[in-house]
C-alpha cells in the first residue's frame, strides 16, 4: 500500500483546554483535476462514449466521502473552487498562468455536476469571482484561526504551505503527506513563515511566475538559512558570488512582483459568499441529503453508490449482490469496521464457519519474502463482508508477540476449504498467494476473482496495486508496508511487526480487496467483451502459476563455461579498444568516450545531448560503427558484458535444488496485454547473435525428455491482414505465400520469382516497420537509403495495399475520438496522450494506436493458446509441461513418449483458438535444448 502519514488529526489542545472547533477546507480545483486524471473514462451510459463523462465526479465523491470519514467531528466544512474569469494577478502580470493548457472538454462538462454533488454531500461550495481558490482558503483559514479554530486544508498544492501555522495544517490525501510546521521544515528546509520568500526565489513554473534563474530549492533554502529572509538576501545581493549571485542581481527588479503574485491573500472580501466572518456559520458542516443524492447517483450511473444509500452495509451478502450491484465500499461511506485478531480455537472455528458459508471470501497472506518461491506465511486474513475481516497470526516473533495458534494445525484445518474449487475466493494478485500456499504444501483452488486483473482489464494505463485501487475507487488510504516495517537497512521482517498493527494492516488489505471488487466487477459485467478478456486473464493466471512452479532446467556447467569464454573476449575487446584509442579508458564512461571520440580522434558528432554535449548513446555508436572500428568494439564489449552479467553469471546463482530456474510472469504490466518475464527475464535473451543463441543451449530437457517449441508464424502481419481486410494481403496469406516476397513483388513491380534477396529484406523492413508506425525517416535509417527513396517505397506500398492505409487512418481517427483502441477480442488499450499530449507525445500515441491492436491481439492469441494447451494436457492426463512463454512462442518439456502427440496437437490447438480472415500457423521444433528446438 502507498506510504501514509500518521492519522491526520488536528493539533492536540492542552489537557485542560476545551477542544478547538475544526474547519475542514478542500482545495476543490486541485481535487477535481486529480480526480479527472486518477479515474478511468467513466460514462453515465457505459456503452455510449458520447454520454456524460463521470470519472471526475466519482473521484470527487470518493475523496470527499473519505475525508469526512477521517474528520467526523469537523464543525465547519467548505470545498473551494476557482471561479471563471480573471483575477487581480492577471492585472499585475498578463502572462500569469499563460502556458496552462485549457481545461479538457470532458472535465469541463463535469464541473456543474461536481458542484451539485459536493453540496449534496454536506459541503458548502464556494467559488468567488475575481478571487482564486487559494486566496479564499487563505482568508477562511486566517479568520478561523483568529477565532480559536483548528484548520485542516486538504490539497496537493505545495504553495498552500505558506498558510501553515500552529493551528493550520495542510494534508494531501493522495500521498498521505501532512504539512504542519514540522512537516514544512522537513520537506522544504525552511520554516513555514518563510515559504513565500522561498517560493519567490524558486518561482512557480506551473503558474508561469519566474523566480531567480538557476536558483532551485537547495539554493533558496541555503540562502534563507544564511540570511534569514528574502529582504535580507536582497540587501546582501552584492555579496553573493558566482552565477547564482549574478542571476539574483538581475532579478532584483522582478522579485517584488513575483512575491506579490505568489502571496496567498488572507484578507479577501467574501461578502455575499460567506456570511458572518469571522464566525462563518454559513459554512457549518451539513448532513448528506440522501434522497437527492440517490437521484443524483441514479442520473449519473452510480448504481452502487445509490444502493449504498438505500440500505445499510449488509452482513454476508448473497451471491446476487456480490456479483452485480453490491454497494462499493459501503462502510467507507459512513459505516464502521470490525476487524478481529484470531488467537484461540473458538474464534478460529467461528471464522472458519463464516468463510465456508460465504458466497465470496477475500483472502490475503502476510509473508516473509516477496520471492514467491521462497516466501513463508506469517499470517492470514479474510473478509467476507464490507468492513468485516479477521487476521490469524501464525509466525510473529516480536518480543511482545502473544501466543498464537499452531501454524501446521491451522493450515491443516483450513486446507479443505482452501483446496475446494467450489469455495469462491478473491484476492489481489492471487498468483503470488497460490505460490505461498504451495510452499506449505497446499494447492489453493477456487480463486474466481483477482482485483489486480480486474483493474488491468478496465484501466490498463493506471497503477494496479491495492493502495492505488483503494484510493482511486474507494477514496480510502491505509497503512503501508513501510509504515509497519520501515525502509532500507532499518526495515524489520513482517514477523516482528506487533500483532495488533499487523492485524489492522492485513484486515484492511482483505477488506479493501473485497470493496474494490464490489466497485469493479459490476463494470465488467456490463461489458461482455471486457468480461471475456477478464475471464481469459484469470484462466491465464492459473496457467502461469503452473509454468512458474515447474520452472525450466538449466545446464549450469555450460553457462559457467560460456561465462569464462565471454570474460576472455570482453578483456580482449577492452585491450583492442585501448589500442585503437591510443590510451586506456573506461569503456563504460560516456564522458571519457566522448573526449576520445570528438577531442582526440575527431569523429563526427551525430547528435547532442540536452546539455549540448556530443552524445555517445547506443544510436550514435551504431551509426559511427558503420565507418569506425572503435565504436564497433565498444558496442560489442557492451553487448557481451550485458550477456555475461545478466545471464551466464546470474542464471547459475538462481537455480533451485533441482537445478531449475523459476521466472516470474507479470500479467498487469504491458499496456498491450503482453506478459513480462523477470527475475530472471527469459524473454530478452538475444536470438540474433551467436552468443545469445548459445545461452539458449543451456535451457535443457531432463533425461528421457525433449524441448518442444511452438511459435506463431508472422502473427502480427496476419493480424494486420485481418484488421485491414486488404485484399492483396489477405490473398498472400490465404495462398500460403512468402508475404515478404509478395510485398517486394508489389512494391518493386516484379514477379515473385524475380524478387532479389535485397528486395525481400527491404520489404520485410517495410512490413514490420509500418506495423510500428515507422516514418519515412525511420525507414531510411533502417535501410540505409535517403528519405526520398524511403518515402517512395511507403507510397508504393500503400498504393498496392490500400486497405492497410485505410485501417491506419480509421484507427487513428477512432483513437482520437474515444481515447482508446481495441484488439480483435475486445481488450481495450487506452492512449491518454492521443488527446491531451503535446506534439511529439501525441504523434507517438498515434503510432501506438496503429500497433497496439496488433500487439494486443497477438497477446490475446498466445494467452488463449496457453489456456487451450493446458486444458488439453490435463484432459489427456499428459506428463508434458509448459515451461516458458516467450512473446509468440510456447516452450514445453515433453517426455519422449509424448513427442508425436505434442508436435501434432499443440500447433493444431494454437491455430484453432480463433477464426481470423487468414489462417493462423504455428511452427514446431524439437531438440534436447531450447536453441535446437527453436
Amino acid at each position: 500500500m502507498q506510504e501514509t502519514a500518521p492519522e491526520a488529526a488536528p493539533s492536540t489542545p492542552a489537557p485542560d483546554a476545551p477542544p478547538r472547533p475544526l474547519l475542514l477546507l478542500v482545495d476543490g480545483s486541485s481535487y477535481l483535476y486529480r480526480a479527472y486524471h486518477a479515474l478511468p473514462d467513466l460514462r453515465a451510459n457505459p456503452g455510449d462514449p458520447a454520454s456524460q463523462p463521470t470519472g471526475a465526479i466519482r473521484g470527487m465523491i470518493n475523496m470527499l466521502t473519505a475525508l469526512r470519514k477521517d474528520y467526523p467531528h469537523a464543525q465547519y466544512a467548505a470545498c473551494v473552487f476557482d471561479a471563471s474569469g480573471p483575477t487581480f494577478r492577471d492585472a499585475i502580470y498578463p502572462r500569469y498562468k499563460a502556458q496552462r493548457a485549457p481545461m479538457p472538454d470532458d472535465l469541463r462538462r463535469q464541473i456543474a455536476p461536481i458542484h451539485e454533488v459536493v453540496g449534496l454531500l454536506g459541503w458548502r461550495v464556494l467559488a468567488v469571482p475575481g478571487v482564486e481558490a487559494d486566496d479564499v482558503i487563505g482568508t477562511l483559514a486566517h479568520a478561523a484561526e483568529g477565532q480559536g479554530m483548528e484548520v485542516v486544508v486538504s490539497s496537493g498544492d505545495k504553495d498552500l504551505a505558506q498558510l501553515v501555522t500552529e493551528h493550520v495544517a495542510i494534508i494531501d490525501t493522495m500521498s498521505g503527506k501532512r504539512r504542519d510546521l514540522a512537516g514544512v521544515q522537513a520537506e522544504f528546509g525552511v520554516p513555514a513563515s518563510r515559504m513565500l520568500d522561498y517560493q519567490t526565489l524558486v518561482g512557480d513554473a506551473v503558474d508561469n511566475v519566474p523566480g531567480v534563474d538557476k536558483v532551485g530549492p537547495k539554493t533558496a533554502a541555503k540562502w534563507l538559512a544564511e540570511y534569514g529572509s528574502l529582504d535580507a538576501i536582497v540587501a546582501h545581493a552584492g555579496q553573493i558570488k558566482g552565477a547564482a549571485g549574478q542571476n539574483l542581481r538581475q532579478a532584483l527588479d522582478w522579485l517584488p512582483t513575483g512575491r506579490e503574485l505568489l502571496k496567498i491573500r488572507t484578507d479577501c472580501d467574501l461578502a455575499g459568499h460567506v456570511e458572518g466572518l469571522p464566525a462563518m456559520n454559513s459554512i457549518a458542516a451539513g448532513a448528506m441529503q440522501e434522497p437527492a443524492l440517490a437521484d443524483f447517483y441514479e442520473k449519473y450511473g452510480f448504481r452502487t453508490l445509490a444502493k449504498g444509500l438505500k440500505k445499510p452495509a449488509p452482513a454476508p451478502a448473497p451471491a446476487a449482490d456480490l456479483f452485480t450491484d453490491a454497494p462499493a465500499a459501503s462502510h467507507a461511506e459512513g459505516g464502521g469496521v470490525r476487524y478481529e485478531t484470531v488467537l484461540d480455537w473458538p474464534a478460529f472455528d467461528r471464522w472458519l464457519a463464516r468463510i465456508e458459508a460465504a458466497e465470496l471470501t477475500a483472502l490475503d497472506t502476510e509473508t516473509t519474502s516477496l520471492d514467491e518461491m521462497q516466501a513463508r506465511i506469517v499470517g492470514l486474513s479474510f473478509s467476507v463482508a464490507p468492513g468485516e475481516a479477521a487476521y490469524i497470526p501464525l509466525a510473529h516473533t516480536g518480543p511482545d508477540a502473544p501466543e498464537q495458534l499452531p501454524m501446521d494445525e491451522v493450515l491443516a484445518r483450513l486446507a479443505p476449504w482452501l483446496e475446494n474449487p467450489r469455495a469462491p475466493k478473491l484476492g489481489q494478485h492471487v498468483k503470488y498467494d497460490r505460490h505461498v500456499f504451495a510452499n506449505h504444501g497446499i494447492e489453493v483452488r477456487g480463486y474466481v476473482h483477482d482485483t489486480m486483473l480486474q483493474s488491468y482489464v478496465l484501466e490498463v494505463h493506471r497503477p494496479h496495486g491495492l493502495a492505488s485501487l483503494a484510493e482511486r475507487h474507494l477514496g480510502r488510504g491505509g497503512v503501508s508496508y513501510e509504515d509497519l516495517c520501515g525502509k532500507g537497512a532499518h526495515q524489520i521482517p513482517f514477523a516482528q511487526v506487533p500483532v495488533d498493527k499487523a492485524a489492522e494492516y492485513s484486515c484492511e488489505d482483505s477488506d479493501q480487496t473485497l470493496d474494490v471488487h464490489l466497485a469493479l466487477w459490476p463494470r465488467l459485467e456490463q461489458d461482455e467483451r471486457l468480461r471475456a478478456i477478464y475471464a481469459l486473464e484469470v484462466r491465464c493466471s492459473e496457467v502461469l502459476y503452473q509454468i512458474e512452479r515447474h520452472g525450466v532446467l538449466i545446464d549450469t556447467a555450460l553457462l559457467r563455461k560460456q561465462s569464462h569464454e565471454l570474460g576472455q573476449r570482453i578483456v580482449a575487446l577492452e585491450q583492442q579498444a585501448h589500442e585503437l584509442a591510443g590510451q586506456p579508458f573506461n569503456l563504460g564512461s560516456p564522458k571519457q568516450i566522448g573526449e576520445i571520440f570528438f577531442n582526440k580522434l575527431g569523429l563526427p558528432v551525430v547528435k547532442k545531448t540536452a546539455t549540448g554535449a556530443p552524445s555517445t548513446d547506443e544510436e550514435v555508436l551504431e551509426k559511427l560503427a558503420e565507418d569506425y572500428p572503435l565504436p564497433a568494439r565498444i558496442l560489442e564489449h557492451r553487448g557481451l558484458s550485458k550477456l555475461k552479467g545478466t545471464y551466464t553469471d546470474k542464471l547459475p546463482q538462481m537455480v533451485d535444488a533441482g537445478g531449475r530456474v523459476h521466472t516470474h510472469y507479470a500479467q498487469a504490466v504491458a499496456v498491450t496485454g503482453r506478459l513480462s518475464s523477470n527475475d530472471p527475464n527469459l524473454q530478452n535473451i538475444p536470438v540474433r547473435t551467436t552468443e545469445g543463441r548459445r545461452i539458449r543451449e543451456a535451457f535443457i530437457a531432463p533425461p528421457g525428455h525433449a524441448i518442444v517449441s511452438c511459435d506463431y508464424s508472422q502473427i502480427e502481419l496476419r493480424i494486420m491482414a485481418h484488421l485491414s481486410g486488404d485484399a492483396a494481403l489477405l490473398k498472400a496469406f490465404t495462398d500460403g505465400l512468402d508475404v515478404h516476397r509478395a510485398t517486394a513483388a508489389e512494391v518493386f513491380g516484379v514477379v515473385p520469382d524475380q524478387v532479389s534477396s535485397e528486395q525481400r529484406r527491404y520489404a520485410k523492413v517495410i512490413n514490420f516497420g509500418l506495423i510500428y508506425g515507422m516514418s519515412s525517416y525511420g525507414l531510411a535509417r533502417n535501410l540505409g537509403i535517403d528519405n526520398t527513396a524511403a518515402r517512395n517505397y511507403i507510397e508504393r506500398y500503400f498504393e498496392r495495399y490500400p486497405g492497410v492505409r485505410r485501417y491506419m487512418d480509421q484507427t487513428v481517427a477512432f483513437a482520437r475520438e474515444h481515447g482508446y483502441v481495441e484488439t480483435v477480442f475486445g481488450r481495450r488499450l487506452t492512449l491518454p496522450e492521443i488527446k491531451g499530449g503535446n506534439g511529439p507525445r501525441r504523434a507517438a500515441a498515434e503510432r501506438q494506436a496503429i500497433n497496439a491492436p496488433m500487439q494486443g491481439t497477438a497477446a490475446d492469441l498466445i494467452k488463449k493458446s496457453m489456456v487451450a494447451v493446458q486444458q488439453a494436457l490435463e484432459a489427456e492426463g499428459r506428463a508434458s509441461r509448459m515451461i516458458m512463454q516467450v512473446h509468440d512462442e510456447l516452450v514445453l518439456e515433453v517426455p519422449e513418449a509424448e513427442i508425436d502427440w505434442v508436435t501434432a496437437e499443440v500447433p493444431r490447438l494454437m491455430a484453432g483458438v480463433a477464426a481470423l480472415q487468414v489462417p493462423l500457423v504455428a511452427e514446431v521444433g524439437v531438440g534436447p535444448n531450447w536453441e535446437q528446438a527453436h
